[in-house]
Formats: C-alpha cells, sequence, structure tokens
C-alpha cells in the first residue's frame, strides 16, 4: 500500500497528541499495512487522510475535513448499510479492504469505542454475495515449493471447497492454474510468481514453514500424511488455511482462529482429468466466448446448463473444468443420465424441487463464521424440507450414480426440526430487533413477550379511559423513541388537564405529559422489550452455533444435490436436443451425424458431420475455403469428446469414442504486443507446448499452422509439425489448413488421411455444403470468399486475374521442397532460394545457425530456434 496512505507527516510528529479515536485508527493501519482500512464512525465507514483522499477520488464520494487537537485533516465515508458498492470499486482498483468495525456497543462505553478488523476483503477471499456476482466459485490459490516439487492448494472461502495437488512439472500447475482461474494468489518463498494471471498478494513467509504448515493442516483436516502427497502440498495447504483465517479477522471462528466450516479436503492428481489448459478452453469457448466485438451467444457450459440451483451450476463448472479419464466413473454418470432420459416424470419432478434448493454450501459457510441471520436459517430450513421428496423420487432407480447419491440425501431431521421449531416464519434482516425466534420455542421468551403486549394493549386503552375521565375529545396518547409514552394534550384545553398529569414535553400548540401508572407501564414494557430482544439474540445464537456443529453433514448434503442437478440438467439437455449415449472404447473415434451443441442452436440448419479416427487414421488433414466450417467440425469434435468424458450425452446419432488424456488446441490468431511476442511467435510457442507435452492418447486441433510467416516457411513448418506427430507422438489430430500442398502428406504416411468441405458455384457464386468428403479440396475459394465478404469488385477482379496467371507456376520443385513466386509469377527453385537467404542472411543468423547441433536438438528447441530466426529477419 502506498505511503499516501498513511498519516501526515505532522500527525506522525505529534503521534502523542492524537485523538483516542485517531490513534485507534493509526494503530491499525500500520497493523494493516498492505490493506486500506474502512474505520466504522457511528453508520459510516471512515477513511482519514492520504486514505480519504484516494476512497473519495475513487468512490466519487465528497472529499470533507475533521478538526481536532492535532489540526485540520481530509476524511472520506461510505454508508455501511450500501458499502459492498463501494468496496467493489477498492477492489477493482487494486485494494484490499481492511473492514474495522466497533466491536463494543457505544451507548455501554465511557469514552471511545473499541474498534477491530474483523475482515479483510480482497479479491480471492469474498463472502458477501454481493461482492461475488453469482454462483460461480471463487478461488484463492496458494503455491509452494519444496525442492524440486510444487504443492498447489486452492480453497473458495465462500463455500468451504478446497483442493490440493501436486506435480514436478510447473507446466503442469500452470494447467491446473487455467482450469480453477483463481481471483488471488499467495506464493511462498521458493515458489515463482509467473504462472498467475490473478492478483499475488504478499503474505507472512512463516505461514509457509514445514512445522506451521503441518500443525495448521492438522487441526482442520488430521494427520497431513494421510491426505497429501508431499511436503510443498503441506506448506502450500497449511499457508492458505493461515490466509483464509487472516482474512476473517477473527469473526465467527473458535477460539484457536479455525474456520469450522472449511472441514473437507480433495487431494487430486491432475492425471485423474482430462487436461484443458486455458488455451483449450477458451478456444473451444468452454465458458467463455472468444469474439472480442461481441458477448453475444452461447458458450457450452451455457448450451449444456439446465440446471435448476446455484450449487448445481458450479457443480456442473466443475464437471466441464475436469473431465474425467476413468472409464468406470465415466459410464456410472452415462447409466444416470440414461435412466433419467428415459423417466420423464421423475426428471421434471426433481427438476421442480431442486428449484426450491437454496445455495447450502454459501449458506452453511456463513452460519459457520456466525454472519447468518434469521432468513438464512430460514432458507437452510426450506431446503432441508423438500430433501425427503427428492430422495423418495430416485429411490427405485436402478443406476449405481443415482442409488449413490439417494443414500447420501441426509436431510438432517433434527436440524430441520429445530429450525421449523425456533425460526419465525418471516423473520427481519436484523437479529437485534426481535422477531427472529418462533412463539412458542422458549417459555420465558413468550413471557417477556407477552408482558410487552399487554403493556401495549393497556397503553392502546388508555387513550379512550382518558377521554372519558377528562372530557377532552383531542386528547392522544402516543410514543416516541426519544421520550417514550406521552399524553397530549392541545393549549386549548389546558384548563381540563388532570392534576396527576406531569408535563414531559411542550410543544408549539400543544402539552405532553404522563402519569406515574403510565410511566409504571413504560418501565415494564421497555425492560420486557430490552430483555426479550436480548433473550432472542441468545437463542438465536444458540440455534445457529448448533446448525454450524452439523456443517460437514450440511456440505454432504449440499455435494448430493448438486450433482443429482447436473445429472438431471444433462438428462434435460439430452432429450431436448437429442443427444445420444456415448460409447466408451478403447481404439478412436466414431462419431455418426454429429453436431456442434453451440453452433447448431444458432443456426436454422446445421449440417452434421461423422469422423472417423484410429490408430491407423489419426491424423486428418482438413482443407476447404474459409466459412466452409473446418474450425467448427474441428471443435465439435472436441467438445464431443469433453462432453463424453465429463458425463454428458452428445450432440450426435452415434458415437463410440476412447478416452482422451488431454486436448490440444492452436486455433486462432491473437498477440502480445507489450511482451514483445508477434502473432507468429505466440503460434509457435503453443505449437512448442502441444508437440512437447502430448501423447497418443491425447486428441490435437490445429488450425491454420504456419500462417504468420511466408507461404513458403508456412508450408514447411506445417509438413513438419505433421510428421512429428505422426512419427513421434501419435496423437489423434486434426489439422485444418490452407496449405493444400500438405495434403500430398497422406500418400507419404500412412496414418494420415485427406478431407474436405464440399464447396460448389451456382451462377458464379460460391456454395458452401459444409460436408465433410474424403480427399483434399481442389481449390481455398478464397477469391469468392473475400467478394462474399464485401471486398470491393475492383479488387476481387484484380485478385481473381492475379491467382490465374500464378496457377501456371508450380509450387514445389520434383522434390518436394516448397518454392517461392516472384511479383512476376516466377518460380524460384529451392537451390535459387537458399542463394537468395545468404545473400541477405546477417553474420549473427549464420553464427547461430553454425551452433546449432541437429542431432541434439528437440523438436520444442527447433521451433523455438525458428521463431527467433524468424523475429530476427521480420527486423532487418
Amino acid at each position: 500500500m502506498d505511503a499516501a496512505l498513511g498519516a501526515p507527516e505532522k500527525m506522525a510528529e505529534r503521534a502523542d497528541d492524537l485523538t483516542p479515536m485517531m490513534a485507534q485508527y493509526f494503530e491499525l493501519t500500520r497493523e494493516y499495512d498492505d490493506s486500506l482500512v474502512l474505520f466504522q464512525v457511528g453508520d459510516f465507514y471512515e477513511a482519514f487522510c492520504g486514505a480519504a483522499e484516494r476512497v473519495a477520488r475513487l468512490c466519487e464520494i465528497t472529499l470533507t475535513k475533521r478538526e481536532d487537537s492535532t489540526g485540520e485533516y481530509p476524511m472520506a465515508g461510505i454508508p455501511i448499510d450500501n458499502a459492498e458498492s463501494y468496496v467493489e470499486t477498492l477492489l477493482d482498483a487494486g485494494y484490499r479492504v481492511a473492514i474495522a468495525d466497533q466491536v463494543e456497543d457505544p451507548d455501554e462505553v465511557s469514552g471511545v469505542v473499541e474498534r477491530a478488523v474483523t475482515r479483510i476483503i480482497t479479491p480471492g477471499t469474498l463472502t458477501e454475495d454481493e461482492l461475488l456476482g453469482g454462483a460461480a466459485n471463487n478461488y484463492v490459490a496458494a503455491l509452494a515449493r519444496e525442492n524440486d516439487r510444487y504443492g498447489l492448494a486452492m480453497v473458495d472461502v465462500s463455500t468451504g471447497d478446497a483442493y490440493a495437488t501436486g506435480s514436478d512439472s510447473l507446466a503442469t500447475i500452470e494447467d491446473e492454474l487455467g482450469r480453477f482461474d483463481p481471483s488471488e494468489a499467495i506464493v511462498g518463498p521458493d515458489a515463482p510468481t509467473d504462472p498467475f494471471e490473478c492478483m499475488v498478494t504478499p503474505y507472512d513467509e512463516r505461514a509457509f514453514t514445514a512445522e506451521r504448515a503441518r500443525e495448521r493442516v492438522g487441526r482442520y483436516f488430521g494427520p497431513p500424511e494421510r491426505l497429501l502427497a508431499s511436503a510443498a502440498e503441506v506448506r502450500a495447504c497449511g499457508a492458505l488455511l493461515a490466509y483464509a483465517e487472516y482474512t476473517r479477522g477473527g469473526t465467527g471462528v473458535g477460539e484457536d482462529g479455525q474456520l469450522a466450516y472449511l472441514n473437507h479436503l480433495t487431494r487430486y492428481d491432475p492425471r485423474e482429468y482430462m487436461v484443458l489448459d486455458s488455451v483449450a478452453l477458451e478456444s473451444l469457448e468452454v465458458f467463455g466466448r472468444r469474439s472480442v466485438r461481441s458477448s453475444e451467444g452461447l458458450t457450452l457450459a451455457e448450451a449444456v446448463d439446465e440446471t435448476a440451483c446455484a450449487m448445481g451450476r458450479r457443480e456442473l463448472t466443475d464437471w466441464l473444468r475436469r473431465p474425467l479419464i476413468e472409464r468406470d466413473r465415466i459410464e456410472a454418470r452415462h447409466e444416470a443420465v440414461a435412466e433419467l432420459v428415459g423417466a420423464v416424470r421423475t426428471r421434471e419432478r426433481l427438476h421442480e424441487r431442486l428449484r426450491e434448493v437454496y445455495d447450502l454450501e454459501r449458506l452453511i459457510s456463513r452460519v459457520s463464521r456466525g454472519r447468518a441471520n434469521a432468513r438464512d436459517l430460514n432458507s437452510l430450513g426450506s431446503t432441508l424440507a423438500v430433501v425427503p421428496d427428492i430422495r423418495a423420487a430416485i429411490e427405485d432407480s436402478d443406476s449405481r450414480k443415482l442409488r449413490a447419491l439417494h443414500d447420501r440425501l441426509d436431510d438432517l431431521p433434527e436440524v430441520r426440526s429445530l429450525l421449523s421449531e425456533a425460526i419465525a416464519d418471516d423473520p427481519p434482516p436484523e437479529l437485534t430487533e426481535g422477531g427472529v425466534i418462533a412463539s412458542g420455542y422458549d417459555e420465558t421468551l413468550d413471557e417477556l413477550r407477552e408482558t410487552e403486549r399487554s403493556g401495549k394493549a393497556w397503553v392502546e386503552r388508555l387513550e379512550a379511559r382518558e377521554r372519558d375521565r377528562t372530557g377532552i375529545d383531542s386528547l392522544k396518547v402516543g410514543h416516541n423513541s426519544v421520550h417514550g409514552y406521552y399524553i397530549e394534550v392541545t393549549d386549548a384545553n389546558l384548563d381540563r388537564v388532570p392534576e396527576d398529569y406531569q408535563r414531559r414535553q411542550t410543544l408549539k400548540n400543544s402539552e405532553r405529559y404522563y402519569t406515574p401508572e403510565l410511566k409504571e407501564r413504560e418501565d415494564e414494557i421497555v425492560r420486557a422489550e430490552q430483555r426479550a430482544d436480548d433473550r432472542e439474540y441468545e437463542l438465536f445464537v444458540e440455534v445457529r452455533e448448533t446448525v454450524a456443529a452439523e456443517s460437514e453433514r450440511v456440505q454432504r448434503l449440499a455435494d448430493a444435490l448438486a450433482q443429482l442437478d447436473v445429472l438431471v440438467s444433462f438428462a434435460t439437455v439430452a432429450a431436448e436436443f437429442d443427444y445420444a449415449r456415448p460409447e466408451i472404447v478403447s481404439e478412436g473415434i466414431d462419431i455418426e451425424a454429429g453436431r456442434h451443441p453451440v453452433v447448431e442452436r444458432t443456426e436454422d440448419a446445421f449440417v452434421p458431420n461423422g469422423a472417423s479416427l484410429d490408430r491407423d487414421d489419426r491424423v486428418m488433414i482438413v482443407t476447404g475455403p474459409n466459412m466452409s466450417g473446418k474450425s467448427t467440425y474441428m471443435r465439435q469434435i472436441a467438445l464431443t469428446a469433453l462432453l463424453a468424458q465429463a458425463g454428458s450425452f452428445v450432440p450426435a446419432e452415434r458415437a463410440r469414442l476412447r478416452l482422451v488424456d488431454r486436448i490440444f488446441t492452436r486455433v486462432g490468431a491473437s498477440d502480445d504486443i507489450a511482451g514483445g511476442r508477434s502473432t507468429f511467435m505466440i503460434e509457435m510457442t503453443e505449437l512448442a507446448e502441444i508437440l512437447e507435452h502430448a501423447t497418443e492418447d491425447s486428441l490435437v486441433l490445429l488450425d491454420e499452422v504456419g500462417r504468420g510467416t511466408s507461404t513458403t516457411d508456412g508450408l514447411a513448418i506445417a509438413r513438419a509439425v505433421t510428421e512429428f506427430i505422426h512419427d513421434e507422438v501419435g496423437a489423434t489430430t486434426l489439422f485444418a489448413t490452407h496449405h493444400h500442398e500438405l495434403t500430398d502428406v497422406a500418400e507419404q504416411l500412412p496414418a494420415v488421411r485427406n478431407r474436405h468441405f464440399e464447396t460448389s458455384r451456382e451462377d458464379g457464386e460460391v456454395v458452401f455444403e459444409h460436408e465433410v468428403a474424403p480427399g483434399a479440396a481442389e481449390a481455398s475459394y478464397g477469391v469468392e470468399v473475400a467478394g462474399v465478404a464485401g471486398v470491393p469488385r475492383p479488387v476481387v477482379e484484380r485478385a481473381a486475374e492475379l491467382l490465374e496467371d500464378s496457377e501456371t507456376v508450380p509450387l514445389a520443385d520434383e522434390g518436394g521442397v516448397p518454392a517461392r513466386t516472384n511479383g512476376s509469377g516466377d518460380a524460384e527453385r529451392g537451390h535459387e532460394h537458399s542463394d537468395s537467404m545468404a545473400a541477405t542472411e546477417t553474420d549473427a543468423i549464420r553464427e547461430r545457425l553454425r551452433e546449432v547441433s541437429i542431432a541434439e536438438t528437440t523438436p520444442l528447441e527447433a521451433l523455438r530456434l525458428l521463431a527467433e530466426l524468424q523475429s530476427k529477419l521480420e527486423a532487418e
């Protein structure tokens, strides 16, 4: 936090002269010097001095001044009732916000009210619904390193979801970060910060020490060695738990600071799931649209989301983020979806009942942190009330998955009964104003409320009695919070005021009185009301703590409901959009009439296409003009594999699919100008990652590889990549290209097959059939597509002339070496090109090439060298 947020120099010099309140404020700013402290003063959170100037500017509020014995200084305040919107602005500006609440009742304290930081709000530790902005998980991550091993931990503080994993490879850690997309991270002293695209927050390195981490993990989850696989994982997990405690500021935690609702940790091996890195997730539009011009259209997650509750939406995201690779678990999900597809009434009944389910994970989080109100407990109780019906709906299920979920649907009858008896039907949001505990739950409370009610009823009858007694028809009995109960008489009737009336207040045209009897009743009412409010709050806290003690059972129930919701969603989508149950096989991908799950929703007439790839036909070269459907076709195959392994049915008439360990994509163009990387450099970097990490069980999508450089260089790279994947990697690969010369590879490599998209001409116009056929495309139709896109006719006609001239010139020599063409369309053979290059190369480039040992150069190193030399040539 910058120095502008501290005390002004003149105030720092006179620290001994600070008022008690300001001394308290500056003590908190020193203790929480990494955060912007918002300090409660009455109904506002105030910031002072430099912090006030920053808050006023960012939040667009008035900057005022405060004056005390130390002088005059700026202050800015935000209303507590609407603090979330201002806090969000500060978070967006990159600040962490420490909330310092009054922890004493001002009416019971003489002198300055004690304040303490009750929570630190950071991007990764949000728990407020208004700041979370939806059902999606919000993770904070921790990364630790022990020797050559990395440990990664992630926690959603709002739900209690906690994960841990580890790897010897930093690239694997980066993949996991791409999956979970944390909002914030803390990093151990020996760990890198490069993998994170989120805010990296400095945190006490001592929390990462082995001893402290082991102790903290043990308190939460038991002996670390039973859960975690390495010292690095223990250090990451322990530090993250410490950070979660730190941001909670001690509110709602046990005496030892422990957050009771963080009671289960999922340790997983990344190899248990299909790997989807951030590039693949973006390219396949799983969770976000790639278009920068428009946010219209569906993502994959939206296309298959028919979930009924917030927990189901989070679970669906998790299943799509981490598709399974264990056949038995996948088929168990398919079996459940199949049963629900066939049981229409059961599926619809479940969906309707699941719509009544509140977000149990976040509710029990608030309950455990002591921040839940009576309405939260009512929501929890109403959710428990629908569980028996949900359980009954799947009681006779045949599928293993549904039977297992049935057994886990614990409706916590004792908790449900307690909430039904204890909490009022329509309680107020505030806990200290009464009305939260149901009548009949507590005899003492009922007696106090009856005393309060009878006293108020006596007061209501008093007005009629006093009118009769005094003869003053305009006499009124009233009440206000300052003066209490009174009898009001207008000035015109003062001569009829009885002697036992005692003056309480003088108004402009009337006087207010009380009688000894009214005062006695008032005291009785106030005492009963205060005692009743106190008793209600005490009872509510007891109920809340009783519910909090069952947080593990509530979370297990939440998990079961979430999984059931996703299965019902998958079944609903399958039934509505005619998805087929995929068959998991040991070899190959065989899809009949496959469709893109998103594109088919946006086009009036989507043309289905099949795909057949096996060990002998594992590389498919796809050609055809732009707009013919090459990219859509490749993506729909990848999405079919992803959906199948997530447990969903797939958009096809029939699908037989082998299990895929990872989906790689090299699709689309982008650059990183600020980072000094061109489109071609990024393309080569992504390609290098694919060639280094793909296996024979991977699915690889390549779209226009080599397009970012010259035609000859691009074709050479495309061919070399194809040969390497075919000979060395063995991955199932779809390669869309405009390098038609690449289709010749199919004649030389046995597992390469050509496929193209049918295109025809009608009345001089190009017509896209959108159908895949064997063989290579006859042409790219690039000029025609330019015309369809609206390129001016003179440009299109001139391009057609140039194309006709160029078609008389060979594109490669007899040996298959790509040739260049000069401006006149004459071919320059490979050896002429080499001579031309030698004439223009710099000495540095020649020397760099001489240093390279071809025999010892890996494909990844070769591609990086190629990109390096390409950049140097472009710079000349």
